[in-house]
C-alpha cells in the first residue's frame, strides 16, 4: 500500500467533494425537486397547463422517476464517497479508470445533457464536471 501523498490527498477531497455533492442531489430529487421545472415545458414547447390537459398523470409519474433516479444518484454517491476515501489513497489497480469511467454516465453525461436542453442551471452543473475530471487529473499526476 502506498502512503497518501499532496495528489492523492487532491483526489481524494475532491472525488469525496464530488460523492457528497451525488448524494445531497440525490437527495434533492427524491424529497424537493418538483416533477416539472419551468425549464421543462419551454424545452417541450407546450404550456405547463396544455401539458396537463393533456396528461394528466405526467407529474404523478415522473414524481416516481425522478424518485428513482435520485436513489440512484445518492447511491453513486455513497459508493464515489467509499472509493474516494479507501481505493484512492491506497492506489489500488484499477481505481484510476473506475474514476475516470464512474464520473462520464454520473456528472459529466448530466452536465451536457443540461447544456442540451438549455437547462437554467447548465453552468452551475458544469461544475461538478469539472470537479471530476480535476479529481482523475490529480489522481493521475501521481502515477
Amino acid at each position: 500500500m502506498t502512503l497518501p501523498t499532496s495528489t492523492s490527498r487532491t483526489s481524494t477531497w475532491l472525488l469525496t467533494a464530488c460523492g457528497a455533492w451525488l448524494i445531497a442531489l440525490g437527495a434533492y430529487f427524491v424529497f424537493v425537486r418538483p416533477a416539472l421545472l419551468p425549464e421543462d415545458p419551454r424545452f417541450i414547447g407546450t404550456p405547463l397547463e396544455r401539458l396537463r390537459e393533456a396528461a394528466p398523470g405526467l407529474e404523478a409519474w415522473l414524481h416516481i422517476v425522478f424518485t428513482v433516479m435520485g436513489g440512484f444518484m445518492a447511491g453513486a454517491g455513497v459508493l464515489t464517497v467509499f472509493l474516494a476515501r479507501t481505493a484512492v489513497p491506497a492506489r489500488l489497480r484499477g481505481t484510476g479508470w473506475a474514476i475516470a469511467l464512474a464520473g462520464l454516465p454520473t456528472v459529466v453525461l448530466m452536465s451536457a445533457m443540461n447544456f442540451a436542453l438549455h437547462s437554467d442551471f447548465r453552468w452551475v452543473l458544469m461544475l461538478p464536471a469539472l470537479l471530476w475530471v480535476a479529481a482523475v487529473i490529480a489522481y493521475a499526476r501521481k502515477t
